[in-house]
């Protein structure tokens, strides 16, 4: 139990540092492009090596394809609720927010975080072991997501210490999921497990099409392509060793 919020926590901690990061650390636009180009590669392979691929091997392609279809809804709905409220960019390091959607970007974020811990904490039912591609993937995925929500703090006027006060508690509410998903799954029947499994792997490759993938072409531009080919690339050696 306690191993899943610590893995949880580890991939949510990526935001704080990002928060961190822009804070004090002047990063070139170009560079945090570099590295959501690479997360999405990394995302896409644990999408389908680790939650796809295995769900449909384990629990049938139905239930796995039920829960895929459902997740990419339900992501797409709430990602038009918050875009439209101000949370647009919210992964995006070179746009400034409106000044009166701090609070909405960070709800974005715990948006996305919660079905990835979640998925985290399953991952350690089977044979105790976490997946190490799908927090890789999920914590290179959030370090540019706490810098350029940041950016959009900074300018509602949030002081330094509220910023990081709402960050780290993103790290504990990652860390809870987490743990949620590990406690209140234990026993679940592996036709359920797929179908969640294929939710977040439906909100996940919802989530990298409609905001990562563009977003990372418009800061490193046609080099965007082949860094998220190494990162592909990245998550199939992680998950042949793992």
């Amino acid at each position: 139990m306690w191993n899943a919020a610590l893995w949880g926590g580890v991939s949510g901690s990526a935001v704080l540092l990002g928060a961190l990061a822009a804070m004090y650390l002047p990063i070139q636009n170009k560079m945090i492009g570099y590295i959501m180009a690479f997360g999405t590669g990394v995302l896409i392979g644990a999408a389908s090596y680790e939650l796809l691929g295995e769900s449909v091997h384990n629990g049938g392609l139905l239930p796995t394809g039920i829960g895929f279809v459902a997740g990419a809804i339900v992501f797409t709905l709430f990602d038009i609720m918050i875009s439209n409220r101000g949370a647009k960019n919210r992964k995006r390091s070179g746009h400034k927010a409106a000044a009166s959607s701090g609070i909405v970007l960070f709800a974005g974020t715990i948006m996305d975080a919660i079905p990835e811990s979640i998925m985290i904490g399953t991952s350690l039912l089977e044979g105790g072991k976490v997946s190490f591609l799908l927090v890789t993937a999920i914590f290179i995925s959030n370090f540019p997501e706490g810098l350029s929500s940041t950016s959009g703090m900074k300018k509602s006027g949030y002081s330094k210490k509220k910023m990081i006060l709402l960050w780290s508690s993103v790290f504990v509410i990652a860390g809870i999921a987490s743990m949620a998903g590990y406690i209140f799954l234990d026993g679940a029947s592996i036709e359920v497990i797929s179908g969640i499994a294929g939710f977040a792997g439906g909100a996940i490759i919802a989530m990298v099409a409609s905001t990562m993938m563009p977003e990372a072409f418009e800061d490193s531009g046609p080099m965007t392509g082949f860094i998220a080919a190494i990162g592909l690339l990245a998550s199939l050696v992680l998950d042949h060793f793992s």
